[in-house]
């Protein structure tokens, strides 16, 4: 969407702080021997006690109020029975719907012990955020964004996974423009004030492709390699995008 009015930005705020401080919840409860299913029990306690409910749910009916990926799950991870392990890599994925508007944003949490190289992975995609971030700016070209999360990822020695991208958002989960998470020219709409996108850089360990499983939903990496996505939804505002799901 394409912020209008004040009242657009203070909905905004809104939601996105829940988002945030579900997301802040979740965290709080991941250990191992919890299941991602009470992790998403969490959540959706935590967004019903604020008012919100789950975007995923209301646009797509998707089975989990998020979504919850491990290890070498990429995207889209539903909650159930598997149980949390020793070194895991969690990825938590909220989509919040509060009056009308939506924010979506994701965390990653290494369960102890995380190997080194796995803290590289989470290092980087962190890193690749913040730069994406800071390429945000009103008059510059979608794809700078990406340009900027494959440089950090090319830079750390990761690869950034091209079926993946970030969205517009706001007033539904996923609107337009798609946000490439890599260098693609053909994405040369002019980024303006107002715009309110999710970016979500997705980096992998390995070659960098992705299937979908049996249950329609998890994407994972199509080498088993691990995986991980940090993802804010933000504003255009001239030099520098307002973070909303930023606490």
């Amino acid at each position: 969407m394409t912020v209008e009015s004040e009242q657009d930005i203070e909905a905004l705020k809104r939601i996105g702080r829940i988002v945030a401080l579900t997301l802040r919840e979740m965290a709080a409860h991941v250990r191992a021997g919890v299941t991602t299913a009470e992790l998403d029990a969490v959540a959706r306690r935590f967004m019903a006690q604020h008012g919100a409910r789950s975007g995923p749910v209301l646009v797509y009916n998707f089975p989990g109020a998020t979504c919850i990926s491990v290890n070498d799950e990429a995207a889209h991870g539903i909650p159930g029975a598997r149980v949390i392990r020793p070194g895991d890599l969690v990825n938590l994925d909220c989509t919040g719907e509060l009056d009308g508007y939506m924010a979506d944003a994701a965390i990653m949490v290494g369960v102890p012990p995380v190997s080194p190289e796995a803290q590289r992975l989470l290092d980087c995609a962190q890193a690749a955020l913040d730069r994406a971030i800071g390429a945000a700016r009103a008059g510059r070209r979608i794809y700078e964004i990406g340009a900027a999360i494959e440089a950090e990822a090319q830079a750390r020695g990761f690869k950034v996974l091209r079926e993946l991208t970030g969205h517009g958002v706001g007033r539904s989960v996923h609107e337009e423009p798609a946000v490439p998470n890599y260098r693609n020219r053909r994405f040369r709409q002019r980024l303006h004030d107002g715009l309110v996108l999710a970016i979500e850089p997705h980096v992998a360990a390995g070659e960098g492709s992705i299937v979908e499983d049996a249950d329609g939903w998890t994407l994972r990496t199509r080498d088993g390699a691990l995986s991980a996505v940090y993802e804010h939804t933000v504003v255009i505002q001239g030099d520098r995008p307002l973070v909303l799901t930023a606490l």
